[in-house]
């Protein structure tokens, strides 16, 4: 199964070279539910925490706010919001 990356620490030059400030910003309270990645996301994490664990069985990954998520196409598995999460996202 594809690897969901993180990058903890996106420079500002980055982020803006990304135009991520443009991007929609999506929300979700504390939660627990299934998710398909049916396109690559990539993802800016404003506020929140969460824990993804794949279907497979492989090693879970958490990111926070702050950080910077690329959600691999063909990722399956279930997302645990621990605080509420706000980010913003891209489909490619």
């Amino acid at each position: 199964m594809p690897t969901i990356t993180v990058d903890s620490n996106p420079s500002d030059a980055l982020l803006e070279q990304m135009g991520v400030a443009s991007w929609p910003t999506w929300e979700k309270e504390v939660s627990v539910f299934p998710w398909d990645f049916t396109t690559t996301e990539t993802a800016f994490i404003l506020d929140g925490e969460c824990e993804m664990t794949p279907e497979d069985g492989s090693a879970s990954t958490t990111f926070k706010a702050g950080d910077l998520v690329v959600f691999p196409l063909g990722w399956k598995g279930t997302w645990e919001v621990k605080k509420a999460l706000r980010k913003h996202y891209q489909h490619s």
